[in-house]
């Protein structure tokens, strides 16, 4: 059975975020054959077409991380019914210069917590959009707009028992999704 290195983007920059919070739980889910590796955003500069062919060593470093990927999680919060700037900033910079794009191809999936009844949705949907004009394969099933509550985590950072199978069912479903687009 293959491994795959799933690179991990966390769309808030708050060190106790849900979302970061989430993506730290997932990883414990992960079966055998999955990997999974946090690649930070929160330094990268705000995306410059003039920055184009003359990167700075952040940006370098971000998009060898996604390049040697075999597929990106990207777990988000919703800021302003829409995905934080940060994380389109890091999209943006894995997509250029033009026809360089470390996103081309990657298998992906998209999760989100939030303390809001309808979860992450909207993010998601923009994100999603993003994605598809990007040519990342999206897993479609189970759509994970989370709502934080109370017990949804474990004093140990763990998915709580009530939650556990349904987030378990979406990591073994992404790892079969990695599966079956992966270059």
């Amino acid at each position: 059975m293959s491994q795959y290195q799933i690179a991990v983007i966390v769309g808030s920059l708050r060190k106790e975020s849900f979302n970061r919070q989430l993506a730290h739980a997932l990883v414990k889910l992960a079966p055998a054959q999955v990997q999974f590796k946090e690649v930070a955003i929160g330094e990268l500069p705000l995306y410059n077409q003039d920055a184009d062919g003359h990167e700075v060593a952040v940006v370098k470093q971000f998009r060898d991380a996604i390049r040697s990927a075999d597929a990106v999680l990207f777990v988000t919060p919703e800021y302003n019914r829409s995905m934080p700037g940060v994380l389109k900033n890091a999209l943006d910079q894995g997509s250029r210069p033009y026809g360089h794009s470390v996103w081309d191809g990657k298998p992906a999936a998209v999760i989100g917590m939030s303390v809001g009844a309808i979860g992450t949705a909207l993010a998601q949907q923009h994100l999603r959009n993003v994605l598809a004009y990007l040519n990342m394969p999206t897993l479609g099933q189970p759509e994970m707009f989370l709502q934080a509550k109370e017990g949804f985590f474990n004093a140990d950072g763990s998915v709580g028992e009530q939650s556990r199978a349904f987030l378990q069912k979406f990591v073994e479903l992404f790892a079969g999704w990695v599966a079956q687009h992966k270059r």
